[in-house]
């Protein structure tokens, strides 16, 4: 394994409270079995991070809302706790737009890669993403920002039914509302009304054409772009199974050897001049074999630890090298190792490891056994929790009748749905599939929609009249149905 320079710590910053974010307890355990000191800037009530035995000390977080006034006060006071300049590494989108923000500002109690100017921010936000893609040619759905409940559902129509829905800044989104970053819209209605709590969202609502799922259509890269352009450790992966179904964070993946996606992302980040670490989602379309970019998020994924090579490289491990002037090593792939995230895929969980290249569980670790233990102590109070709460909506109010229609119109009884929803509702929804399209589009319209070719902007057709948001889409959720059968293989 390459020697880190355990004289410079690390501190992992992560503002969303989600209590099961396994990548924070990767980089826990990866920078810690190294010898390096790690500090954790996170909430600590009830998470299963805490009790790991590789967390020298964990620290209150920013509140919620904080503004990056009030997330730079806090890593300051963590500097000085510290005392000595720490490698920083933000764990969610929240904390890597407020570090890329700061930037020279935390310069002398953190090292952080040289991003150029606010790069970060443009290729997290989804709205900008299409315009980013165009400008170097990777290929990226069709993507349409209505203004309006109405063009919400032409926009739905012109697309094709069911479309993808996304906000447009989903680290935005505050708790307890019941919002998803990504959902699957199965008719124009649902998109006014998800439409309709733009305010609530904090950002602009997208949506997006509908690529079926399938088999070998889902995939991920992960990287380190360090300060002379080189991307280290990480790679391509394929998901072989997402929760929720079709639309979520990956629960079972295995490192598959891609050299045309690989190719793909040089490309991307040579031509942004990108720096530092990242993880990219794709969906290859199954009729013409390209790969879409659905998303670029500028840090660590969750399941970035499927990309330890047989060198002890993964990506945390070649910022801290990087960032401490370190040699970083030549990779040693390891093709055909598994990630599962036992919560998710419990069933995964319990097949043999795949030999050689072996498999990682995402809290169970024979080296660190406490946080996989507390995981489950909080995972089975967690669940009924929510499968309660997704009972109570059921049974309650105007809608709970309509609601639960519209779930059986998949197939599925009613209660069969609704404990389904519920236990899809526990997980953070990231990542969905959407679909591709011939040009990269941005819609936003007063009665027409413009297509972004780089810096030039050219007039596309008008949204069309919106049908009925009343017209019936039975058969639509039968094909979603099927469509989320496909993605879980």
């Amino acid at each position: 394994m390459q020697i880190l320079d355990t004289r410079v710590p690390a501190v992992l910053l992560r503002i969303d409270r989600n209590p099961f974010h396994h990548g924070t307890l990767g980089a826990v355990r990866s920078l810690g079995r190294a010898g390096v000191e790690v500090h954790v800037v996170a909430d600590a009530e009830g998470s299963p991070v805490r009790r790991s035995r590789f967390v020298c000390e964990m620290h209150p977080p920013p509140p919620p809302g904080s503004s990056t006034a009030d997330i730079a006060a806090v890593l300051r006071r963590v500097a000085a706790r510290v005392s000595r300049p720490a490698v920083l590494v933000p764990m969610d989108d929240a904390s890597a737009l407020a570090v890329g923000r700061m930037g020279e500002d935390l310069a002398g109690g953190y090292l952080l890669p040289q991003q150029p100017g606010p790069l970060a921010e443009r290729v997290a936000d989804k709205a900008e993403l299409a315009a980013v893609c165009a400008s170097v040619g990777v290929p990226h759905p069709v993507t349409l920002i209505p203004e309006n409940p109405a063009q919400a559902a032409a926009a739905a129509w012109q697309l094709g039914l069911p479309v993808m829905a996304k906000w447009s800044r989903p680290w935005l989104i505050p708790a307890g509302t019941g919002l998803r970053s990504t959902v699957v819209v199965r008719s124009a209605r649902e998109a006014q009304d998800l439409y309709l709590r733009g305010a609530e969202a904090g950002s602009p609502l997208l949506l997006q054409a509908f690529l079926p799922p399938g088999p070998d259509r889902d995939w991920f890269f992960h990287g380190y772009v360090g300060r002379s352009g080189t991307t280290h450790g990480g790679g391509a992966g394929r998901k072989h199974l997402s929760w929720p179904r079709g639309a979520g964070l990956t629960a079972v993946g295995r490192w598959t050897p891609n050299p045309e996606l690989e190719s793909l992302v040089e490309r991307l980040t040579t031509a942004l001049g990108y720096r530092g670490i990242f993880d990219l989602d794709f969906r290859r379309d199954g009729a013409t074999g390209r790969y879409h970019l659905l998303d670029f998020n500028p840090r660590p994924g969750a399941q970035f630890r499927l990309f330890e090579d047989g060198g002890g490289l993964d990506v945390v491990r070649a910022l801290h090298l990087d960032l401490t002037h370190r040699r970083i090593p030549e990779p040693e792939p390891l093709p055909g190792r598994a990630f599962v995230v036992e919560n998710y895929a419990p069933l995964g969980a319990l097949r043999p490891r795949p030999r050689p290249a072996g498999r990682e569980l995402a809290w169970h670790a024979p080296d660190d056994p406490a946080p996989g233990r507390a995981m489950w102590s909080l995972w089975t109070r967690h669940v009924p929790r929510r499968l309660t709460q997704r009972a109570a909506r059921l049974l309650s109010g105007p809608a709970a009748s309509q609601e639960s229609d519209d779930a059986t119109a998949g197939g599925a009884p009613g209660l069969e749905a609704a404990v389904t929803e519920a236990l899809e509702e526990v997980a953070l929804p990231v990542e969905g599939p959407v679909a591709p399209g011939p040009d990269p589009t941005v819609v936003r319209p007063r009665g027409e929609a413009v297509a972004r070719h780089g810096t030039r902007t050219v007039p596309a057709p008008a949204l069309p009249p919106a049908p009925s948001a009343d017209a019936p889409a039975g058969s639509l959720a039968d094909s979603l149905a099927d469509d989320e059968k496909a993605s879980s293989h």
